[in-house]
């Protein structure tokens, strides 16, 4: 989509992360891609609805400018953090209720 003007109903229309990384133009690994992909798409998801929140009245281009930004912020998350580091699903959330983790076992002097 290089050179042409991008449109929110194109945008509406993006599926995968392939298809947001070729639409926001954006430089990528697919190996990368295939192992972070659901947590790419879930962080993308919160920085755009930070974006919405904090942006309601700018037009069209600059959302998806902003977008673009978000896409590229949430690809590069993961290059430097891991998914349980993140927390961004509930299961890495939750603690298991029969486990004591090795942090809970503090010793007292």
């Amino acid at each position: 989509m290089a050179g042409t003007e991008k449109t929110y109903e194109q945008f509406a229309k993006l599926t995968n992360a392939e298809d947001f990384l070729e639409f926001f133009e954006i430089q990528y690994d697919p190996s990368f891609v295939n192992v972070n992909r659901l947590h790419i798409l879930k962080q993308f998801s919160i920085l755009i609805a930070a974006v919405d929140k904090a942006f309601p009245d700018i037009n069209e281009s600059e959302k998806l400018a902003k977008y673009g930004e978000a896409f590229q912020e949430a690809y590069e998350l993961f290059k430097t953090s891991s998914p349980l580091e993140t927390k961004l699903f509930k299961v890495f959330k939750d603690a298991p209720k029969n486990i004591v983790l090795l942090d809970d076992l503090a010793i007292e002097n």
